[in-house]
C-alpha cells in the first residue's frame, strides 16, 4: 500500500452524495472556489496555479500546492497541511458550520502506517481518530463509525508477511488492524471513493472531478 492523502470536504449532508450530484463531470466555478480559497487561507498569499487536477490524483499534492474545488453544496480542498497528528485541532476556520453542514477531514502516509481522520457535524467535532504503529493511538474521539467497528473488533489482523511465517522472532504488529486498510475504508464511507482498494459500482469516479490548483504561501 502507497497511499497518501491530505483531504477536507465540506458538504450539506454526506459528501459522497454531494460529489455525485454536484461535482462529478461538472468542473468547478472558479469566482466561487477562488472565494472559497480566500476564505479557508486567511493571512495567506493564494494565487492560481499548479492546476486543474482530478481528485484522484490531487489528494496529496505537492508543498505549498494546493487543489480545490467548489459546487453548490459540496466543497473539496486538498493540502499537505491538513495532515494533522491529531485532527480536532484543526483550524476553526477551516470547519464549516451551519444546519446539515459536514466537515470531512481524511489524511494517511504510507510510509509510516500512519492514518487520520475527522468527522463536524454542524461545526461540532463528533469523530477524530489518528493511529499508526509506531505513535498507537494519538487521538480517539467521539463514538467509533460503523465502517470502524469490525477494524476494532479484530476483524481484520494484520498477519506475518508469507516470508516471515516461519520467523519466531518476528514481533506482532503493534495494532489490531492495518491503519492504510481502515484509511481505504475510512475514504469511501466519507468522501465516497478509495486509491488503492477494490472498486465499487457505488463509489464517486475521483477521476472525473475537477479541481482547480493554487500556490499557497
Amino acid at each position: 500500500m502507497g497511499a497518501k492523502t491530505g483531504l477536507l470536504a465540506h458538504a450539506d449532508g454526506a459528501v459522497p452524495d454531494r460529489l455525485r450530484q454536484a461535482a462529478v463531470g461538472t468542473a468547478p466555478d472558479r469566482e466561487r472556489t477562488d472565494a472559497l480559497m480566500a476564505r479557508l487561507y486567511p493571512g495567506r498569499a493564494v494565487e492560481p496555479g499548479g492546476g486543474p487536477c482530478d481528485l484522484f490524483d490531487a489528494v496529496y499534492p505537492p508543498e505549498w500546492q494546493a487543489y480545490a474545488g467548489s459546487w453548490p453544496g459540496v466543497d473539496v480542498l486538498c493540502d499537505r497541511r491538513f495532515m494533522l497528528d491529531r485532527p480536532s485541532r484543526l483550524p476553526a476556520a477551516l470547519v464549516a458550520s451551519g444546519p446539515g453542514r459536514r466537515t470531512v477531514l481524511h489524511a494517511m502516509h504510507s510510509v509510516v502506517d500512519w492514518l487520520a481522520f475527522a468527522v463536524w457535524e454542524d461545526g461540532r467535532l463528533v469523530r477524530s481518530l489518528s493511529v499508526s504503529p509506531d505513535g498507537g493511538v494519538l487521538e480517539d474521539l467521539g463514538e467509533r463509525l460503523p465502517f470502524e467497528l469490525p477494524y476494532w473488533a479484530g476483524e481484520h489482523p494484520v498477519g506475518p508477511w508469507p516470508d516471515d511465517e516461519d520467523d519466531e522472532d518476528e514481533e506482532p504488529y503493534p495494532l489490531p488492524f492495518h491503519p492504510l486498510s481502515l484509511g481505504e475504508d475510512a475514504l469511501r464511507a466519507l468522501v465516497g471513493f478509495t486509491i488503492e482498494g477494490y472498486l465499487s459500482p457505488e463509489d464517486v469516479d475521483a477521476m472525473q472531478v475537477q479541481l482547480l490548483g493554487y500556490r499557497t504561501i
